[in-house]
Formats: structure tokens, C-alpha cells, sequence
């Protein structure tokens, strides 16, 4: 199978692309806007975390929004919708720049358009415009550092030693995905020795001095209440939620945080939300790591030596760091749509700027049933990437037909139909309550 074959043979994958990201877009905009005054909305709780009770980890976004807020006399949550629009906007702006022009063939494109990556933050949105979605702007822009024909390369050393602290700044867990990062200046500045490996490494000193301070010197309840007392006097708003749990920080309110999100639960339960997620990370991650299995590292670097020439050894190995996301959180779901992301963006960033070989021929041999039946393809494409979605928190279900609720839901919302009781009797709206809404 060569990179031209089956799903670019009958679509343009440009055209399917921007026409995607333009409707998320849309609705990300309709959505952010209608919940941006809901009193316990998870986004806005985020957003408002800020330093007016002192220098705390996550508040550097939030007194920025403050602070315009202020000079504008202007309403803090319209302030923060009007950034979330502008940064979600621009993330996809930068996801279709990288994979525009792309070699696409059917299983780029079944992993590009997995349900957990660009369509999860709208199928559940909850957890549209967090805070990862600087994470996500920040490492597209180091990539584009990286393209050979940018001739900004000079660039990324500063890159990572100046923006990346800010970063931490604004959501501290990117220290986590630093090995991505790593990853990529090692495949681009071809890292062979273990000395340059750790100059490389150096780069990070500044943002890894930051998150410690965080955790060294965490939020008083002094600095809690200072926190709540300007949010109230300055925009009559209350610290709820991702604000209010910034007091977890000692030990005693740490436990307490993990009695609440495993107390509740039996083991039988816990063993469930586990095979859950395994499924849905087999599921959903099974296309970019097909094709990460079948990809070898071009030319030598460090990971050479250590024998992670297959690229899917490679990622499970960056994914190490992560777990712990998975232990002392709830929200598996962000969890997974934030490896999925950076796991996306790593395994094209190989793909595109020619660091890998990959075996199409294999591969071809494995996706024979698609040859020549363009009907079964597009079916299987639809079901897969519009059919499911996982949930933000751990013990979510698994939600069905995205394809349908998000329209349905969004048009709810523009046009008022919450309250639309018509037929609500009828066993089609019945089914349609119980099983769609």
C-alpha cells in the first residue's frame, strides 16, 4: 500500500479536514458561550484561578484575564470566553497547518479523526478549552520550530528554555509530557551520546524549578482566602470547584481527594472503570499504533542505542510519566484525550518530516479488506470516528453517537429547546430521551 491509496483516492483530505475543524469550531464557540455564566461550570472555575492571593501554580492565565477584566471594566467570565474562543481557534488553526498536505492514506486517516482526539472536547464539554489546550498550542509551535523548511531551528533551544516555564505557569501537569518534547529535539538535532542527551535536558532546569516551587511552597489558606475575597469584592464571583480544590495541596486534603475518588467505588468497580478505559485506549489509540508499530526510526539516535527503534516501544515508553495521571485523578478521560493528543502530534511529526520509515507493504497486506470496497470503508470510518466518545470522569460510561448528540445539543442551545415538550409521550421520543439525549 503506498501512501496514496484508498481513503485519499476519493476524498480530498484538506478539504474533510478543514471542513471538520470549521464545524468544531462552531460549535465550540456556541458551546463556550452558552455555559460561560453556568455558576458551576469546570472551564471557568480553571479560568479564575489567578495570584491575588499570591504566586500559585495555575494562576498566571487566570490574572491575566484579572487584569483585562479590570482595565475594561468588563464582566470576568465574558473575558475568559473571549480567550477560550481565541486559543481554541487557534489550536485548530494549528492542528490543520501541521496536517494539511499530509500523505494520507486510510489509516493516517482513521487515526488523525479518532473520536478521543479532535472531536472529544466537543462531544463532552466539560473539559472544552482546559487548560491543556495550551499544552497542545505549545507543542504544535515547537514542531513547526523543528520543520527543516522553516529555517527557524536556531530557535528551539530558546523556545523550550523560555516558553515552556510560562507553560508551567499555566498548568504545571506539562511537566509530564516533557518527553515528548525531549523526543522530538532528540529525532532533530539526531542525539547520539548521552552528554548531549543531557545538555538537551537542561533546557527544562527553569520550568522543572517552577513546578517545584509549586509543590514546595503550595497554597496557604491564607492565600485561599485572599484568592476568594478578591474574586467576590472585584466581580461578585465565587472560588469553586478547580479553584477551590487549589487548597488540596498538604497531604491531609490530598487523601481526602483520593478517599473521594476511590472510597465510593468497590473493587468489583474499579476493575470495571479499568477494563474500560483499556478498551477504549485499545479502541481509539489502535490506528496510530498500528502504524507506529510498523514505523522504525531512519538513521540512528540515542533511542537506537537503547533499542527503541519501533516507534510503538518508543511511545509506550514516553507514556511512563503519565500514569500517574491516571492514579491520583479522576478524569481519565482528560487523561486520555491528552495522550492521544501529544501522541498524535509526536507520531506525525516523525511521519511528516520523513524521521521514520514506515512498511506500508505490511500494512497493506493487514488492510486488504478495505481494497477496492470504498462503501465499507466509509461505514467503518463513520462508526469509528463518529460513533463513541469517552466521558471526562473515570466513572463514565462510554457515550454513543457524537455524530448526532453534538448537532443535536448544540442546536438545543442556539435555539432555546431545552424545555421543548412536544410529543414527549410518544415511545420515538421516549427512546430518543433514554437512548440518544
Amino acid at each position: 500500500m503506498n501512501n496514496n491509496t484508498y481513503f485519499k483516492n476519493y476524498v480530498s483530505f484538506n478539504k474533510y479536514l478543514l471542513l471538520y475543524l470549521l464545524i468544531l469550531g462552531f460549535f465550540a464557540i456556541i458551546h463556550l458561550y452558552t455555559k460561560h455564566t453556568v455558576g458551576n461550570d469546570s472551564t471557568i472555575s480553571e479560568w479564575i484561578i489567578n495570584y491575588q492571593g499570591g504566586f500559585i501554580r495555575r494562576g498566571f492565565i487566570g490574572e491575566i484575564c484579572f487584569h483585562i477584566a479590570k482595565f475594561f471594566n468588563s464582566d470576568l467570565r465574558f473575558i475568559i470566553f473571549l480567550l477560550q474562543s481565541t486559543f481554541y481557534l487557534l489550536f485548530l488553526f494549528l492542528t490543520f497547518k501541521f496536517f494539511k498536505n499530509i500523505n494520507s492514506n486510510i489509516l493516517t486517516s482513521f487515526a488523525i479523526f479518532t473520536p478521543i482526539f479532535l472531536l472529544y472536547p466537543i462531544a463532552e464539554v466539560e473539559v472544552l478549552a482546559r487548560k491543556e489546550i495550551f499544552l497542545y498550542i505549545y507543542f504544535l509551535g515547537f514542531i513547526f520550530l523543528c520543520d527543516p523548511k522553516s529555517n527557524n531551528e536556531k530557535y528551539i533551544n530558546k523556545y523550550v528554555f523560555l516558553i515552556t516555564p510560562i507553560i508551567c505557569l499555566i498548568y504545571e501537569e506539562v511537566v509530564l509530557f516533557f518527553p515528548f518534547v525531549v523526543a522530538c529535539m532528540v529525532f532533530q538535532k539526531q542525539i547520539k551520546t548521552f552528554n548531549s542527551f543531557f545538555k538537551l535536558c537542561l533546557l527544562f532546569v527553569p520550568s522543572l524549578l517552577i513546578v517545584m516551587y509549586f509543590f514546595l511552597f503550595p497554597m496557604t489558606d491564607v492565600n485561599h482566602a485572599l484568592l476568594v475575597q478578591s474574586l467576590l469584592i472585584n466581580f461578585n464571583e465565587t472560588c469553586y470547584m478547580s479553584c477551590q480544590l487549589m487548597i488540596a495541596n498538604n497531604i491531609n486534603e490530598f487523601n481526602a481527594l483520593l478517599k473521594y475518588i476511590y472510597g465510593r467505588a468497590s473493587t468489583d468497580v474499579i476493575i470495571t472503570w479499568i477494563i474500560r478505559y483499556f478498551l477504549i485506549f485499545l479502541v481509539g489509540f489502535f490506528p496510530l499504533l498500528l502504524l507506529a508499530s510498523h514505523s522504525k526510526i531512519k538513521g540512528s539516535n540515542i533511542f537506537s542505542y537503547l533499542k527503541l527503534t519501533n516507534i510503538m516501544f518508543l511511545m509506550f515508553f514516553l507514556y511512563l510519566p503519565i500514569i500517574p495521571l491516571f492514579i491520583f485523578g479522576g478524569d481519565w478521560g482528560r487523561w486520555t484525550g491528552m495522550l492521544i493528543s501529544f501522541s498524535t502530534f509526536f507520531y506525525f511529526f516523525l511521519y511528516k518530516f520523513n524521521h521514520i520509515n514506515v512498511d506500508f507493504k505490511a500494512l497493506s497486506e493487514k488492510l486488504s479488506l478495505f481494497k477496492n470496497r470504498k462503501k465499507l470503508t466509509v461505514i467503518i470510518f463513520i462508526i469509528f470516528a463518529f460513533g463513541w466518545n469517552q466521558k471526562t470522569a473515570m466513572s463514565g460510561d462510554i457515550a454513543t453517537n457524537p455524530l448526532w448528540k453534538v448537532p443535536y445539543n448544540t442546536s438545543k442551545r442556539i435555539f432555546g429547546w431545552q424545555n421543548f415538550k412536544i410529543l414527549q409521550d410518544h415511545p420515538l421520543s421516549i427512546w430518543h430521551k433514554k437512548i440518544i439525549e
